[in-house]
């Protein structure tokens, strides 16, 4: 468990944490945990999210468990810049979905002394480092990777397999259309979707 270092407060040092993991992992609980924490502490707290994501809420923060806190919801990672103010803690969830300059942007925010916690899938569904989290996991003091329990294996989960078909990287969904999977599990699960495909009947390219 995390346990935030509070002897330099005010001090004007800032860092950068990263909690990340499969989905259904506790990544936003944990994330809401921390920042409830530092509210705890008087400390003046803003949380922000991708505007893509709306599963819950077009404006709360809210984890599978429906834990949830109130957040901003911003279409660029340069927004944060301009949003930060005199804010001492700064909560990014869904990390993943913004765009790639969002290492950068909490870079410049740690420098100026705002402690940074981002939450966020470090996977895409295929097994993929996900959009800006390999860069944010490099640049972070702390990480820490949450895991999820696999559905078929009750094993570690580490990979968030998706049932719905497509290709698209960004496809928001819950149990319905994803499950966390060990890495077992998972390997079995793309397998048996490859031979699956191979076993459809050709198509000519435009045929539905």
């Amino acid at each position: 468990m995390f346990i935030e270092n509070t002897f330099n407060r005010g001090r004007s040092q800032g860092w950068i944490e990263v909690i990340c993991g499969s989905m259904f992992s506790g990544k936003t609980e944990e994330l809401i945990r921390r920042l409830k924490r530092a509210e705890i502490a008087q400390m003046k707290v803003e949380i922000f999210k991708p505007k893509v994501d709306n599963r819950y809420h077009e404006e709360d923060v809210v984890s599978h468990n429906a834990t949830s806190i109130r957040s901003t919801a911003i279409e660029h990672s340069s927004q944060l810049l301009l949003m930060s103010g005199d804010v001492e803690v700064l909560g990014i969830d869904e990390a993943q979905f913004f765009d790639s300059g969002l290492p950068d942007v909490c870079n410049q925010l740690a420098n100026q002394g705002i402690r940074v916690i981002c939450a966020g899938l470090d996977m895409d569904f295929m097994g993929r480092p996900f959009g800006p989290m390999p860069q944010l996991l490099a640049v972070a003091e702390f990480v820490t990777k949450v895991h999820a329990i696999c559905v078929k294996t009750g094993n570690l989960a580490h990979y968030s397999y998706r049932y719905a078909p497509g290709e698209s990287v960004v496809q928001l969904g819950e149990l319905e259309s994803y499950a966390p999977l060990s890495r077992e599990a998972y390997n079995l699960a793309m397998s048996q979707r490859k031979n699956a495909e191979k076993s459809l009947p050709n198509q000519s390219p435009g045929t539905p």
